[in-house]
């Protein structure tokens, strides 16, 4: 079933004006971190043998995860014959969209940057970021947390909403299920070399559309960065990645990327962008164009749902 635009809108506006309660999350926790702890679940028994079979079983976890999710989504919609269902249907919806809990985490490292508690904002952003944050300074903490404002813009907000759209609350549960999954195994160390294979590949195919339309509404929301985003997107290790991250850069005029360390081990990447690295103020000013962006993906789906 094809997501109906209004109801991708009103759970885009639920979901900012309301995020995830947190006596629901302390109830009962919240769908993505049981999505997390299925697939954590069954990594730990079915990771290991030969390269050939890592490989076979990581698909298959995949496979089970996602079709469950899928299952239980399309179980909802068929369910969903009045008003209340329908309710129900965005309020699920709205659980596998990010955009209050990105904010919410970004101006926790903002505000004490700005106000130079170098080693509050250096907390903070540990819980956003996989690099090693141990040694950041200003600087260091601005990039990590830039990067993952626009990177997680895609993930967190542009794509499950993309997927709500074309393939309905299915499409949109299967967009997390590989989101999670590729954040969880999908790295290139020995142990999820093999195993996050498909997860990781799956990943890229899920956002290839979602980030460039991530990268064209940041630059329409900061006026400007198209030459960046263009230039410089495909430097990025990731094939989607690049997108908003070169768009963000463009935007406020700063270099991100740059050599970074994992598990002490450096990690040599490409700069996106021109200029100085950004600082506390840059910060800032990203997470106002990450808003502006977030309304026009508002006034889109608000546009699909005049016209349908």
């Amino acid at each position: 079933m094809i997501g109906r635009p209004e109801q991708v809108l009103l759970a885009l506006i639920g979901e900012a004006a309301i995020g995830y309660p947190a006596p629901v999350l302390a109830a009962i926790g919240h769908p993505v971190t049981w999505i997390g702890a299925a697939i954590a679940a069954l990594e730990r028994r079915w990771n290991a043998g030969s390269a050939m079979r890592r490989k076979a079983m990581g698909l298959g976890l995949l496979l089970l995860v996602g079709c469950s999710a899928g299952v239980i989504g399309w179980v909802f919609e068929q369910l969903a014959g009045g008003s209340v269902a329908i309710v129900l249907v965005i309020l699920l919806a709205s659980t596998g969209l990010a955009q209050r809990s990105l904010d919410d985490h970004v101006r926790a490292v903002a505000a004490p940057l700005l106000r130079g508690h170098v080693a509050a904002a250096r907390v903070a952003v540990a819980r956003i970021v996989g690099r090693d944050t141990e040694a950041l300074g200003e600087t260091g903490i601005a990039v990590a947390a830039t990067e993952s404002l626009a990177e997680s813009f895609c993930d967190g907000v542009v794509a499950p909403a993309f997927w709500f759209l074309v393939a309905g609350l299915p499409g949109l549960l299967v967009c997390k299920v590989v989101n999670t999954a590729d954040s969880m195994i999908g790295h290139r160390d020995a142990r999820y070399l093999h195993f996050g294979w498909a997860a990781a590949r799956t990943d890229d195919l899920v956002n290839w559309i979602p980030a460039r339309i991530a990268g064209v509404l940041l630059c329409i929301s900061g006026w400007g960065g198209w030459r960046t985003m263009l230039r410089d997107a495909r430097h990025h290790a990731s094939p989607n990645g690049g997108w908003p991250e070169a768009a963000m850069a463009g935007v406020l005029g700063r270099r991100l990327g740059g050599p970074v360390s994992y598990d002490g081990e450096p990690a040599h990447r490409t700069w996106l962008g021109d200029g100085p690295v950004p600082d506390a103020v840059d910060l800032k000013r990203a997470l106002w164009v990450y808003r502006r962006a977030c309304l026009l993906l508002w006034i889109g789906v608000g546009g699909l749902a005049w016209l349908l």
